[in-house]
C-alpha cells in the first residue's frame, strides 16, 4: 500500500487531521470528492477548510471563554487550522475571524504541497479496509452514509444548520450605522445598525410573516441546532428572543445618542478587504427574494447589496457515544476513525480539534503506541468526552464546546472568577498531558 493512512473529506477536520499525520511522517491518502466532478449543496469551491456558514471562529479569549481555550490547545499542538486563521484573521473584537477566501488557500497550499500528502479528487462511497479517517463533515455523500449506516445498523442522526448573509461594505448607510465592539472590546470592529422599539417590532413580524423555504417530507423531523438557529424561528419563540439574542443592543452606546439601541443589527468583517460584511447571527431559510425585502428594512440597510444570501441545509452526523470508542474507532470496523462535526461536535474549531486527535491516535496506533486522551479538564480532552461517551446515547446532539462538559470545579468561586479558574484548571492539565506525551516520544 503506497500510504500508511487513508483520510475522507477536505473540510477543517480532514485537512487537520491530514497535517498532522504528515507532519508525524505518515504517508496519506486523502481523498475529497469536490473538484471530482461532485459538490455540496453548502460549498461553492473546491479547497480545502472552505468555510461555508460563517467566517469567525467564536472568541479566542483564552482566559474566560472554552472556545478561546479550545485555540490555545491546537496552538500548542502544531494546528495547521489555527495557524492559517492566524496569518488571515481580520477585525473582530475579541473573535477569530478570518479572509475566509485566503484561509482556504493557506490550506490548501499547505495541504497540496506536503510531500507526505497525496490529493485524490474522488468520491469514496464504501468503507475501507485498512486504517481510514472519515472526516466527511455534515454533507456526507448519500452513498457513503448508507455504507456506514449499514454497517452500525444505527443510520445516521441529522439537524438543519442554516448560512448568513453577507454584505457589500459600500452599500451600509453609514449616517445611520456605526463602528463599534460591544463594551468597546477590541476595537471599533463591528458594523451597528440601530432598531427603536418600534422598527424591531415591525421587524420580528416580518420575520414571522415572510416566506421560508419549505422542507420535503423527509425533512420534516429533522431538529435545528440550537447553535446556529435561523433568526426567523427564533422570532417565533417570543417577540423579545432576538432583543436578547444577536440582535441584543446592550454594551453598545450609539455616538448620534449616547444611549443603547432598543435593538442592533451587527456586521463583521468577512474578507481582508474589508468589502464584505457578514450578518451576525443571522443564519435564515427565508426564501431569497423574502431575505432582500425584510433585511433591507433595517436601518442602514435600505440599499444593501448582497454578495450572497443566506440559506439552510440539512446535516447528518452519527450516535459517537454508542458507535465509538475513546479513540474515535468505529466499534465494528476498528481501522475506522471518525472525525469532525460527523461525529456530533458542532463548530468550525470543534471539528478541527476532533480532526487534530484522530490524526494523533491514528499516529501513535501506527507506531505501536497508546496516546492517552487528552484530560477532561482540557477543552479538547472534554469534547472528546461528550463525543465517545459522556452524552447520553439517546439523545445525543451536536454540541460546541463549553464548560459544561468539564468536571465540575472542586472548590466554589464567585461568579466572576468561575470561568478563569476552569481555564486554569485545564492549562495545568494540558501542560502536564504535553509534558508526558514529550517523555515518551522516540529519540
Amino acid at each position: 500500500m503506497p500510504f500508511d493512512i487513508h483520510i475522507i473529506g477536505g473540510g477543517l477536520a480532514g485537512s487537520e487531521a491530514a497535517w498532522q499525520l504528515a507532519e508525524a511522517g505518515l504517508k496519506v491518502r486523502l481523498s475529497e470528492m469536490r473538484g471530482g466532478g461532485d459538490t455540496t449543496p453548502a460549498h461553492e469551491t473546491d479547497r480545502f477548510a472552505e468555510m461555508v456558514c460563517s467566517n469567525s471562529f467564536r472568541s479566542d479569549d483564552a482566559e474566560n471563554n472554552a472556545v478561546g481555550l479550545l485555540h490555545q490547545e491546537m496552538r500548542a499542538l502544531g494546528s495547521l487550522i489555527m495557524r492559517s486563521a492566524d496569518q488571515h484573521r481580520v477585525p473582530a473584537g475579541s473573535a477569530l475571524a478570518v479572509d475566509r477566501d485566503a484561509f482556504a488557500l493557506e490550506v490548501t497550499r499547505a495541504i497540496a504541497g506536503h510531500t507526505n500528502i497525496t490529493v485524490i479528487r474522488e468520491r469514496v462511497d464504501a468503507l475501507p479496509g485498512y486504517p481510514t479517517i472519515i472526516a466527511t463533515g455534515p454533507l456526507t455523500g448519500s452513498k457513503l452514509a448508507e455504507a456506514i449506516a449499514a454497517e452500525t445498523g444505527q443510520g445516521a442522526l441529522a439537524f438543519f444548520d442554516a448560512i448568513a448573509p453577507i454584505i457589500h461594505r459600500d452599500s451600509v448607510d453609514m449616517d445611520i450605522c456605526w463602528m463599534a465592539a460591544r463594551w468597546d472590546k477590541g476595537g471599533k470592529d463591528y458594523i451597528n445598525c440601530p432598531l427603536d422599539k418600534e422598527q424591531y417590532g415591525a421587524f420580528v413580524q416580518a420575520l414571522r410573516d415572510g416566506e421560508k423555504t419549505e422542507f420535503k417530507d423527509w425533512e420534516k423531523d429533522t431538529p435545528y441546532f440550537e447553535g446556529c438557529m435561523p433568526i426567523e424561528v427564533m422570532a417565533e419563540r417570543g417577540v423579545e428572543t432576538l432583543r436578547f439574542g444577536p440582535m441584543k443592543g446592550v454594551g453598545l452606546d450609539n455616538p448620534r445618542t449616547g444611549r443603547w439601541p432598543y435593538a442592533v443589527v451587527q456586521l463583521r468583517q468577512d474578507n481582508a478587504l474589508g468589502t464584505l460584511w457578514n450578518m451576525v447571527g443571522f443564519q435564515t431559510k427565508l426564501k431569497h427574494g423574502e431575505q432582500v425585502r425584510i433585511f433591507r428594512t433595517i436601518p442602514g440597510l435600505e440599499n444593501a447589496e448582497f454578495a450572497r444570501l443566506g440559506g439552510i441545509h440539512r446535516n447528518s452526523f452519527i450516535n459517537s457515544p454508542r458507535l465509538l470508542d475513546e479513540q474515535l474507532r468505529l466499534n465494528s470496523k476498528p481501522n475506522i476513525r471518525f472525525a469532525g462535526q460527523i461525529t456530533g461536535c458542532e463548530g468550525y474549531v470543534e471539528s478541527a480539534a476532533v480532526g487534530l486527535i484522530a490524526a494523533r491516535f491514528a499516529t501513535a496506533e501506527l507506531r505501536g503506541e497508546t496516546l492517552p486522551p487528552l484530560p477532561t479538564e482540557t477543552a479538547i480532552g472534554a469534547l472528546l468526552n461528550h463525543i465517545t461517551g459522556g452524552a447520553d446515547e439517546e439523545s445525543f446532539q451536536p454540541m460546541n464546546v463549553n464548560f459544561g462538559l468539564m468536571p465540575p470545579l472542586p472548590e466554589r468561586f464567585r461568579k466572576a472568577d468561575r470561568k478563569k479558574a476552569y481555564t486554569d484548571r485545564a492549562r495545568e492539565r494540558f501542560a502536564a498531558w504535553q509534558a508526558g506525551q514529550r517523555a515518551v516520544e522516540p529519540v
